[in-house]
């Protein structure tokens, strides 16, 4: 008796189906609102050590703070993680790069000069940061030190130019600003910063950790702020306006905390 080959079975035959399956399965899993991956993937919290901040390049001078704006824009258009800050009343400067050494750090600023991009500069070394002086003066120091840093942004019309309205880098930008001026090599997004630092239970919070939100719904990080004690935190609320203190009881943002971080920790 002859057995007609199309009764035959063929695992071979079956690869196709499995791989269109398969696929099926990887863009179904792709579209979750929930930006925070598993335990077991999640990046582990980085040490003190990993965050120190390396040599950075100081440019400008500027009364107009929109100079100082646009000057950081240019910045990030050169792939920069650039800032602006008020260095005095009536004053703001703006820092950039993350340099091992002074010569690399010397190499870029020059780069910039000839491109016309700046035309002075300032290298700022590792050892002025108030993180480099934690160990002598105590964590309390650098901690108040993180809070005057983000008070003296009170007021400013903060604008990070090359942001997307989606990814909340106006408040990301902000606390970016605030620990790279006091030495850490903070990251640049509010997700990033939300993955790599240590959580911190709500009643646990001291001044200059980061508070996280979701603002736009599910649990997907989009908003940050500096803890500032007493329950309050130090945040820009929206491209375009001022940075103010707001209340981590206000309704608003109560019902919409995700969880906290902290950055001080030796290990």
């Amino acid at each position: 008796m002859k057995i007609s080959k199309h009764n035959d079975w063929n695992p071979a035959a079956l690869w196709p189906l499995f791989f269109l399956l398969l696929l099926q399965l990887m863009l179904a899993g792709g579209c979750s609102t929930i930006s925070t991956p598993p335990a077991d993937t999640a990046p582990a919290p980085q040490s003190l050590n990993t965050l120190r901040l390396g040599y950075t390049i100081q440019a400008g001078a500027f009364s107009d703070v929109k100079n100082a704006a646009d000057l950081s824009r240019a910045l990030e258009k050169q792939g920069m993680n650039a800032y602006y800050f008020r260095h005095s009343p009536g004053l703001y400067k703006v820092r950039f790069g993350n340099f091992a050494t002074p010569d690399e750090a010397s190499r870029q600023a020059e780069n910039f000069v000839r491109a016309g991009i700046i035309s002075d500069y300032y290298l700022v070394r590792p050892e002025s940061y108030p993180l480099s002086k934690k160990f002598a003066l105590g964590e309390e120091y650098l901690r108040d030190q993180l809070i005057d840093t983000a008070s003296e942004f009170i007021g400013i019309p903060y604008r990070w130019g090359a942001a997307s309205r989606n990814t909340g880098f106006d408040c990301s930008g902000l606390a970016m600003a605030v620990y790279q001026l006091n030495g850490f090599a903070l990251p640049r997004t509010s997700k990033s910063q939300f993955h790599t630092g240590r959580p911190v239970n709500k009643d646990e919070l001291k001044k200059g950790d980061l508070v996280f939100f979701a603002t736009r719904g599910g649990k997907r990080v989009s908003h940050v702020g500096i803890y500032a004690g007493e329950n309050t935190f130090i945040h820009a609320p929206s491209k375009g306006k001022y940075i103010e203190t707001s209340s981590l009881a206000s309704r608003y943002f109560s019902s919409r905390f995700l969880g906290a971080r902290t950055y001080l920790d030796e290990s």
